[in-house]
């Protein structure tokens, strides 16, 4: 992904070959999956997809500190509910500090190519390994889920590991 980002429709349109009518729907299936867990997408407060290496930066320090998933929540709120840019700098120390990490830190990271080399190689082994969807879950190291899948989806996944062990 460019510095700058790209067109959301016209990338995912691209990406995974879906005519504009697809897009649209799967916008919509996207936006009341949220809705079920209690999470907005803000439709419409976004029209770029953009680079999120230096967003996975600070989630890699996030994971040393324990507040990776707080971390994620505030991008995520960011990105899907605010619209805001995950790419910049300014928002991603914002979104650090309102997840409980230190703001002098998150700065000094975003000013560095600290975790750099820890983020590339995690991309490369993911990528080694066939993964190239937002998002892909993987249960117990066995059980892989790529793109937005219902809750429902999950329950069954989840429940049918649970019963074979």
């Amino acid at each position: 992904m460019p510095t700058e980002g790209q067109e959301i429709s016209a990338h995912l349109m691209e990406k995974y070959g879906l005519t504009r009518e697809q897009y649209e729907q799967n916008t919509e299936a996207m936006r009341v999956r949220g809705e079920q867990v209690g999470f907005t997408f803000g439709i419409g407060k976004r029209s770029r997809i953009y680079n999120t290496f230096d967003a996975h930066r600070l989630l890699y320090w996030a994971g040393l500190e324990g507040r990776q998933p707080a971390l994620k929540h505030a991008l995520f709120k960011a990105y899907f509910t605010d619209g805001e840019d995950p790419s910049s700098h300014e928002i991603l120390v914002k979104a650090a500090e309102k997840s409980g990490l230190n703001l002098t830190r998150a700065r000094d990271i975003m000013s560095s190519d600290e975790y750099a080399k820890e983020v590339r190689e995690r991309e490369r082994y993911y990528l080694d390994r066939g993964i190239n969807a937002v998002p892909s879950v993987i249960i117990n190291e066995r059980q892989l889920i790529q793109g937005a899948r219902s809750a429902d989806l999950y329950t069954q996944m989840l429940t049918g590991i649970a019963k074979a062990q």
